[in-house]
């Protein structure tokens, strides 16, 4: 989507803040004990308090309101009876419609007590998304979001899972430009114009490069069990810069 009214960007604003403020007291909520179907039912009371709709189940008859994934899954993890225990790492994801305009953010939390390596994971998840984030301008290229984040997981010794991209959001969960890699593509040629709203979501991880597809049709993990983070804003390119739209 690219944004051509102001009307529009209230509206991507408003959905982003809604998705945002779920994540964050889904967050706040996590502790021990609770079950991933109870912090699901939270994020589904937030969002239809105000109007909206899960995008998952909205979009693709996704099997719960939120994804909340329990390490080692890493994505599209279904809310079910499962405790939450101490040490797990745990991500959600939030997006949803609301008044035609999708928002669409996640992290990921680790559960105390969690070791210097599992800290220092989830820091730098935070970290390599913004340094996508920061690669953001108008008339620059795509790739080169990509870049910036995988130079950063190279200096500190991680991998990138690259079977899961960002992507265009907007007028739908999934929108033009597509999928937008979170790693270096050399050959990507497309370029960012003024208004374009899309996701960065680096799949930051301490081994692994791919995540496969559980039995159940939705949960994906890496093959080796590495603990794998995802933090993700929804933002918009601008003549000052990327504006995010998933702040709280």
């Amino acid at each position: 989507m690219t944004i051509e009214k102001e009307e529009e960007l209230e509206g991507l604003k408003a959905a982003g803040r809604l998705v945002a403020r779920t994540l964050e007291a889904m967050g706040k909520a996590l502790e021990p004990g609770i079950t991933t179907r109870e912090l699901d039912q939270l994020g589904r009371q937030m969002l239809e308090l105000e109007g909206a709709r899960s995008a998952p189940e909205l979009t693709s008859k996704f099997p719960g309101a939120t994804c909340i994934s329990v390490g080692p899954d890493c994505a599209h993890g279904i809310p079910d009876d499962r405790k939450i225990a101490a040490g797990d790492l745990v991500n959600i994801d939030v997006s949803a419609e609301l008044n035609g305009f999708f928002g669409d953010t996640g992290a990921s939390f680790a559960v105390p007590p969690v070791t210097q390596k599992i800290e220092r994971l989830c820091r730098d998840g935070r970290r390599a998304m913004w340094s996508g984030i920061r690669a953001v301008r108008p008339g620059g290229k795509l790739n080169e979001i990509g870049k910036a984040i995988e130079t950063f997981a190279d200096k500190h010794g991680y991998s990138l899972v690259k079977n899961l991209a960002s992507h265009g959001v907007g007028r739908s969960l999934h929108d033009d430009p597509g999928e937008i890699p979170t790693w270096w593509e050399p050959g990507d040629r497309r370029r960012i114009h003024e208004g374009l709203v899309f996701t960065i979501e680096p799949f930051l991880s301490l081994g692994a490069d791919w995540v496969e597809e559980l039995d159940d049709g939705w949960t994906l993990t890496p093959p080796g069990g590495e603990p794998t983070v995802q933090y993700e804003h929804t933002l918009v390119a601008t003549k000052r810069g990327p504006v995010i739209l998933t702040l709280a």
